[in-house]
């Protein structure tokens, strides 16, 4: 009997991935819709540990890609994500149409793909892209939907797998050389050789001191303006930009005049009653362009200056604002703007500034990049009629409104027309008394017609451009003849130093990786998030300060594996990616390519060939960088330490002379000056104690990066010992090899405050290591114990724990008096107000006052409503106040921490059988691997 065909139920599901789109986008599709959200993605590549045990020792088990396969990915479903699959299957039983609604790049292709693959969705299925939640984008939508584009799922995934192969590979490397919990990644390592190379250039750096003269001149009409010395005798004065980065001149093809002290100073003096005339007057005319719409990350850049926020930060806004309709999609590298786009720009352009504040010619932008996303626009507000800053204030929190109105501004004065106006240049001299002529300049720009200028001004990265620009802007300059009598005044030498070049900023790191083609809008911010969890970064106010660690990686990255670290290499890996995505090239050929390499004599070296001949790598030699001809930096587990090497003729098992390297100094500002200094006020590191009587071990104190201590040292057995052990037998009668001993745990102690490394003696440290001591036992005979802890002394009797006044009172504390703080109601929250660690002011958005306070988990930084934990990669004295602001308002726009996995655990109890019928179905996703070759 044939099946019975489903009845027709008229609905349509479609699924998006965020939950904060649904209501959005429902409301524009109206009835006949079902809209609901994946959360993200459902799967991907699991952990090598997680898969199941029949493939772990296959082709599959190293990357959870089978490399015999055609790199076949095996994917499976999120644990946490199970139900929501399985609520979404419930509701594509009852719908007619799947529409899939994912975001329109290969992120969002790939997740529309993996839920083509789970669901198995037996109606038919469409592709719904669009780039703003708003009616008329919906509609748009609507009207073009397609096919799933399988070129994109596969640049996706190519760069999944390729990224899986890369640190998968690289990282073990790092932690067998440097430190465990490293690790390497395709952009995250190039991003960071950026910093440490920066880092490296400022080491270097040998700056040069220069002089120049400035002096007010003034007409007969006593109009005045002020000038720079630019010439003497001919000879152009040497500036801040004619010195290289080893403090010489660079040679020119014009001689230059170099001044000292001395020089500047003399000829101010020789000026002193000279007259002065005018030499030269030149107009030119000024016209400026305004910049192109934002990008991801032109976006990410202009926040970053404008706004001090995190490239994180920014696109967490963005998105908020995209999935509520405000903003077109924010993840493009595309800078075009629709028709509807044009057409609104210039409305509101014409409507706010004038009919003349717009070009006869809607603009035309064309990106940098040949690969760019061209399906999608440019970051601009939302909608064919844009909606006005001050219309969205009240629905807006303070962080969306100010990123809404600077892409209103971006996008309107993108469509305005070219400010006009001229820059002056002004030439005088005078004779000194000694002969010498001295040429001065000055110049300014004019703007007659402000244009573009009206709505928005793009900003500058460097404070050097910013002070440029200030001091030209604007200048307004007295209208002067050639031969014009003029008089000096205030002429002043002025000394100044060249500065070593400046470390990156988020923006400015960013727009060097858009530079170079290296990763793509989307990778951006979580890479800038990598690099500083991984502790290779830190901010220092808004500059990138990679640390000693960064160092070590960089050095065995380039020496190592010079070709994945390279710049134009991972530009080219974008570039064969972008090929992949338009269908010009098969992404099997291409990662044999990279992973197994080609074939021939002349065959590219692949990765894993790279890899299996690595050969011996010098840890020490990785972890060390010269400071000096004897003085050495390692980078060791507990941190950087000094190193000076031991002079000649040193008695065999001399220790060298060591010095830890506090975590807020910069690598630059180690000097062999600064390395003295570290020598000069280190303290003792660790110093024997004694031998202890009872177990004849030898004691010592150290100095560690917790804090001092003391601790046993418990000698390991020789190889004669090993052997001397009772011998064991297998069944068969064969002896098995001697056991390797168990390895015993020293007892350790923390100092008391009181104490230190120099002064502590054997029998407090002994004493210390016998803690906790048990005060007595109570009326029930229970045990009450004393001892040192993280937040001080205390009491503990069970799971019952009380605070004790002093460290001394551990050794002296008697049980009546235990049983007295016993006896009392135990108190919570009733210790003495503590004073901040630091203040930063009020908050611009909740006003209130942040402080900085320490927790139980270390620092926080609170406004009495967020709090946010200081992450371990900034100290307390870097911590600025934009910091505390950018964390705080990250902190919000995550939202409460959802509570709803221990809801989830104790309900589960009650179906305690319901695994056991589930275990069968574990090989699912095995079956889903084969079957993806068929399905693509």
């Amino acid at each position: 009997m044939p099946a019975k065909a489903k009845e027709k139920t008229g609905k349509k599901l479609v699924i998006v991935e965020s939950p904060a789109k649904v209501k959005s986008i429902a409301k524009y599709l109206g009835e006949g819709f079902d809209v609901d959200a994946s959360v993200g993605h459902i799967r991907d590549l699991p952990q090598p540990s997680e898969l199941p045990t029949e493939l772990k020792k296959t082709s599959v088990g190293k990357f959870a890609v089978d490399l015999d396969n055609d790199f076949e990915p095996y994917y499976m479903v999120y644990p946490d994500k199970k139900k929501r699959v399985a609520e979404l299957k419930a509701k594509l039983k009852d719908a007619d149409e799947l529409y899939l609604a994912t975001d329109a790049d290969r992120e969002g292709e790939a997740i529309a793909w993996h839920l083509l693959q789970v669901l198995k969705p037996k109606v038919p299925v469409r592709r719904l892209a669009f780039t703003e939640i708003t009616k008329e984008g919906i509609e748009r939508a609507l009207g073009s939907m397609r096919e799933l584009d399988t070129d994109l799922v596969d640049a996706q995934e190519t760069r999944r797998v390729l990224d899986r192969l890369y640190g998968y590979e690289i990282s073990p490397v790092l932690w067998r050389k440097i430190a465990r919990g490293l690790s390497a990644g395709r952009v995250q390592s190039v991003a960071t050789r950026l910093v440490v190379e920066r880092e490296r250039e400022r080491m270097a750096f040998i700056s040069a001191g220069y002089w120049d003269i400035k002096g007010n001149f003034a007409t007969a009409g006593s109009e005045s303006f002020a000038a720079k010395l630019s010439s003497v005798d001919g000879k152009r004065v040497a500036s801040g930009r004619d010195y290289d980065d080893r403090g010489q001149l660079k040679s020119t093809k014009n001689p230059l005049t170099p001044l000292n002290q001395e020089a500047a100073e003399s000829l101010v003096a020789n000026l002193a009653n000279s007259d002065f005339a005018v030499t030269s007057v030149e107009d030119k005319p000024y016209t400026r362009r305004p910049a192109a719409p934002f990008t991801t990350s032109t976006l990410q850049q202009e926040a970053s200056r404008k706004l001090r926020w995190s490239s994180k930060l920014t696109m967490q806004i963005a998105q908020r604002l995209y999935e509520n309709g405000y903003i077109t999609y924010m993840r493009t590298d595309s800078v075009f703007l629709s028709n509807e786009a044009v057409r609104a720009a210039r409305a509101q352009a014409t409507e706010l500034y004038g009919a003349d504040s717009i070009p006869s010619s809607p603009r035309v932008y064309k990106g940098k990049s040949d690969s760019a996303q061209e399906a999608h626009e440019a970051v601009r507000p939302a909608g064919d009629m844009f909606r006005r800053p001050k219309d969205v204030r009240s629905q807006l929190s303070k962080d969306e409104f100010v990123l809404y109105e600077l892409i209103w501004k971006r996008t309107v004065a993108s469509q305005m027309a070219d400010a006009k106006g001229f820059t002056a240049t002004i030439k005088l001299s005078g004779t000194a008394s000694d002969s010498r002529v001295a040429e001065f300049s000055a110049s300014g720009t004019v703007i007659t017609f402000r244009g573009f200028l009206s709505a928005y001004e793009e900003g500058k990265d460097s404070e050097s451009d910013a002070a440029e620009k200030a001091e030209n802007a604007e200048a307004r300059l007295p209208q002067l003849t050639v031969g014009q009598g003029l008089t000096g005044d205030e002429l002043i030498a002025l000394g100044h130093e060249t500065t070593p070049p400046a470390r990156y900023t988020e923006a400015s790191i960013v727009a060097e990786l858009e530079k170079r083609e290296i990763g793509r809008p989307s990778t951006y911010a979580p890479t800038i998030s990598t690099i500083m969890d991984r502790g290779y970064v830190t901010k220092r106010g808004g500059a990138l300060v990679p640390s000693w660690i960064a160092f070590s990686v960089i050095r065995l990255l380039e020496e190592h594996f010079a070709k994945y670290v390279d710049y134009d290499f991972t530009a080219r890996l974008e570039d064969d990616l972008d090929e992949i995505a338009h269908g010009n090239r098969a992404r099997t050929d291409w990662l044999n390519m990279f992973y197994f390499g080609g074939k021939g004599e002349t065959r590219p070296e692949g990765l894993k060939y790279v890899v299996d001949n690595l050969g011996d790598i010098d840890a020490r030699a990785i972890n060390s960088i010269k400071i000096t001809d004897d003085i050495t930096l390692r980078v060791g587990k507990f941190g950087p330490y000094l190193e000076r090497a031991l002079p000649e003729g040193a008695e065999e098992g001399t220790d060298p002379q060591r010095a830890n390297v506090p975590e807020e100094l910069a690598p630059d500002e180690l000097t062999a000056a600064k390395a003295e200094e570290l020598f000069a006020t280190a303290q003792v590191s660790e110093r024997e104690l004694g031998i202890e009587e009872a177990t004849g071990r030898k004691i010592v104190a150290k100095d560690g990066r917790y804090g001092a201590y003391v601790t046993e040292i418990i000698p390991e057995m020789t190889e004669e010992e090993i052997a001397a052990q009772p011998v064991e037998y297998y069944k068969n009668g064969k002896p098995k090899p001697p056991k390797k001993p168990v390895k015993v745990k020293p007892r350790t102690a923390s100092l008391f405050k009181s104490m230190t490394v120099e002064t502590v003696t054997l029998d407090e440290a002994l004493k210390l290591m016998s803690l906790p001591r048990v005060v007595g036992a109570d009326a029930e005979g229970e045990a009450i114990t004393v001892q040192n802890g993280r937040f001080g002394p205390y009491l503990k009797k069970g799971s019952d724990s009380r605070s004790i006044e002093s460290e001394e009172q551990i050794f002296s504390i008697t049980l009546d008096e235990a049983l007295a703080i016993y006896a009392q109601p135990k108190q919570r929250g009733a210790r003495a107000a503590v004073p901040p660690l630091a203040e930063f002011g009020v908050d611009p958005t909740s006003e209130k006052n942040i402080v900085v306070k320490d927790g139980r988990f270390g620092p926080y930084i609170t406004d009495g409503i967020t709090n946010i934990t200081v992450p371990r990669a900034t100290s307390l004295e870097e911590l600025t106040r934009e910091q505390a602001i950018e964390m705080l308002a990250d902190k919000r726009a995550r939202g409460p921490v959802k509570r709803t996995a221990k809801t989830a655990t104790a309900k589960k109890p009650a179906a305690k059988k319901a695994p056991a019928k589930k275990a069968p179905a574990k090989k699912a996703p095995a079956k889903k691997a084969t079957a993806k070759k068929s399905e693509k």
